[in-house]
């Protein structure tokens, strides 16, 4: 056998153990505004104009800007002893008011309810309670979220980003997949951020946001765009295609069966579709995205689980559906098209 010895996993050590450091210091710098100043400033800043602009002392923002460079997301440059700050692509993202900006998810992740319901993850993978989460606040994450309006609009804009941020690559990766298609009703689309994003690459499309009535109560106007409120598990609203986006990964089979054939039920025989936007999990991801989001669902949700092909074979079969493809996309969620 010889004297081989494993060798110490040093680093990793230090990431399962720390992991949490690098989302907290992203969410300390979103806080103190680090990457706006840098942009309002419209040059590389050096520690001490940072340090004035934003009120923080040099010594303390030095460790703290010191470990975001080190974890590239921005820029630093040593210049005859003085260090001056760079925006970079990530470091842009943390801007509030940009487009892309990741602000909200991190918001949402980093959120004290989020975080308690990661606590429990134990109890829930011993079958001891319902779901993390539900261990943590005593309301599943839907009624949770209902009866506390603050948390709502935490949950509404993390989602509403991720929509944001994935669709461009969805859209490119759905090149023919709306074509004859006039009315679309985005199932669970929360504030209409799918459908907004989705009418502006195909503006003759009709869309209807469907979600629960305090959720879209606080939904944006859009032209060509209506918000209706109601119960995906009662009925869905007819149109020519019907979008699932990131909302079957919060249930489990039966239930998940029962939505799809409600959808089925909304859409034409001869040319409607169900279209479904999720992770599909396959060891070929290097991101581990699946992954990650499946670990998500068995803490925030009772039953939710991201799928394997094989699995959302199973679940479109039971609900009726005569055939699917999948496509991969450049983002996380592939694009599943369900016929009737």
């Amino acid at each position: 056998m010889g004297d081989h010895k494993e060798e110490e996993p040093k680093g990793d050590m230090w990431k399962l153990a720390f992991g949490f450091v690098e989302m907290a210091v992203v969410k300390c710098a979103i806080e103190l505004g680090i990457a706006e100043a840098i942009e309002s400033h419209g040059n590389p800043m050096t520690l001490s104009e940072l340090s004035s602009a934003l009120g923080c002392p040099p010594s303390l923002l030095n460790r703290v800007m010191r470990f975001l460079a080190s974890n590239h997301i921005f820029k630093e440059i040593d210049t005859q002893g003085s260090k001056s700050y760079f925006q970079t692509p990530i470091s842009r993202m943390l801007i509030r008011s940009n487009e892309n900006s990741i602000a909200p998810i991190i918001f949402l992740e980093s959120n004290p309810v989020i975080q308690a319901s990661w606590q429990n993850l134990s109890l829930r993978v011993l079958d001891k309670v319902p779901s993390a989460f539900e261990a943590a606040t005593g309301k599943e994450t839907w009624s949770y979220a209902a009866e506390n309006p603050a948390y709502n609009k935490v949950l509404n804009e993390g989602m509403a980003c991720v929509a944001k941020l994935e669709m461009p690559a969805i859209i490119d990766g759905c090149l023919g997949v709306f074509n004859g298609i006039d009315t679309v009703v985005d199932v669970g689309g929360g504030n209409g951020t799918t459908l907004r994003n989705l009418v502006k690459a195909y503006p003759w499309i009709k869309g209807i946001n469907f979600d629960q009535p305090h959720v879209v109560s606080s939904a944006t106007k859009c032209d060509g765009i209506e918000h209706v409120g109601g119960d995906m598990f009662e009925s869905v609203p007819k149109a020519d295609a019907i979008i699932l986006k990131s909302v079957l990964h919060d249930w489990g089979d039966e239930e998940s069966i029962h939505i799809l054939k409600k959808c089925k039920e909304a859409i034409p025989q001869d040319k409607g579709k169900v279209i479904i936007i999720e992770a599909v999990i396959n060891k070929e991801d290097k991101t581990n995205a699946g992954l990650i989001l499946d670990m998500v669902m068995l803490t925030q949700t009772n039953k939710g689980k991201e799928r394997t092909l094989e699995e959302w074979a199973y679940v479109l079969g039971e609900a009726g559906f005569s055939r699917h493809t999948v496509r991969s996309t450049t983002a996380a969620p592939s694009v599943i098209e369900a016929f009737p």
